[in-house]
This record gives C-alpha cells, structure tokens and sequence, in this order.
C-alpha cells in the first residue's frame, strides 16, 4: 500500500527547546484533562502549570482552541502510525476487509474517545478538528485491494467516510448544551460499520 502521511504532528524544522516547550505543554494538558476535564484548561493554567511564561503559550496555540487542536494532531499522528505500520489487522498485513473492519472499528472508538477534545478545538474560522482526508484515503485505497469494483466509487468512498466521521461531526455541529454520543454507542456504531462493509462486499 501507497504510504501516505498526513500534516499532524510538531512542524518541520522546529528548534529543539521549542520542541521540548511543546511537549511539555502536551503533556501537561493531557494531565489537567485527565483530574479536572477539558473545561477546567486555560491558559494561564496551563502556563502556570507547566512552569512557563504566558507568553510561550499563546505564541505555541495562539488560542485556547488552538490547545485542543495540537492535542488532537499529536493523537491522530498516533492512530495513522498504527494504521500504517501497527500490527494486523488494522496495521498491515491482514486481509483488505478485514482491514476496513478493523479501521472502522477503531476510528470509531477513536472518535469517541475524543469527543470533549474535539468540542473544545472548534474554532469559528476553521474547519471541524475531524481527520476525514486521511480516513477517505485509507477506505479508498482497501476498497481497491479487496477487487471492489462499483459505479462511482469515489462517491462510495465519500459515503463510507461519512458514515465513520459522520456521527462526530453531527454532534459537533448541536448546540454545546447537546448531550455528547453516550459509550454505549460505540459497540452498536462498530458492529452497523461491519455489516456495511460484509454487504457492500459481497
């Protein structure tokens, strides 16, 4: 398979104390989300928290969105690292469809799991924080290995990834007093992507 990177992750050429700054901002984030929530990040407390200047945040986010977003480009490096070079099936080596199912299925969890991050990324003036590019590309590519063949498959392609990127970007889109998609939604999302994708194979 074609290997294809998307742009997440600390950018080119980035000194090295920058760097460090960046991560450890991360890091930090990571930690006030974990014992207070993603309501409870600031900025100053961030600053303060991970014993920097005010200054070197804003300059590395530029907004309290702008935290979020960085979070979730470090999360989705990781899930793209595992799709392309972690074990099977959803890393190569298993069977097309077996990989479509896997991919679904941990997109979704993905999804899921990042839900509070993602609400909390939104920006007016920006699109969605939702990596649809990279999940339209991987579909087309196994859709193509499993010997898919059907009318207008760039359009089915864009189905598939609606399907997965879909729900999040609907709950994203309701009001912010919208109850966020309930856990137990995960396994009944996972199991209709699987029986989409045995049908369409067929």
């Amino acid at each position: 398979m074609a290997r294809y990177v998307l742009p997440y992750g600390k950018p080119r050429g980035e000194r090295a104390d920058a760097a460090r700054n960046r991560e450890l901002l991360l890091a930090t984030a990571r930690e006030m989300i974990a014992e207070h929530g993603v309501a409870k990040v600031t900025m100053d407390g961030l600053a303060e928290r991970a014993g920097l200047g005010k200054g070197t945040v804003f300059r590395r986010f530029g907004t309290r969105a702008g935290i979020f977003r960085a979070l979730l480009d470090a999360d989705e490096r990781r899930f793209q690292e595992r799709v392309l070079t972690g074990p099977p099936p959803l890393g190569p080596g298993a069977d097309p469809i077996d990989r479509l199912v896997a991919y679904g299925r941990a997109r979704i969890a993905f999804l899921l799991d990042h839900q509070d991050i993602s609400r909390a990324a939104l920006e007016r003036d920006r699109p969605a924080p939702i990596a649809a590019d990279m999940t339209q590309l991987h579909l087309r590519v196994l859709l193509d290995r499993a010997g898919v063949r059907m009318p207008h498959m760039e359009g089915v392609t864009v189905q598939l990834t609606a399907a997965l990127e879909g729900p999040m970007l609907l709950a994203l889109s309701a009001a912010e007093t919208a109850p966020p998609l309930e856990p137990d939604v995960e396994p009944m999302l996972a199991d209709a992507w699987q029986v989409l994708i045995e049908r369409l194979v067929r």
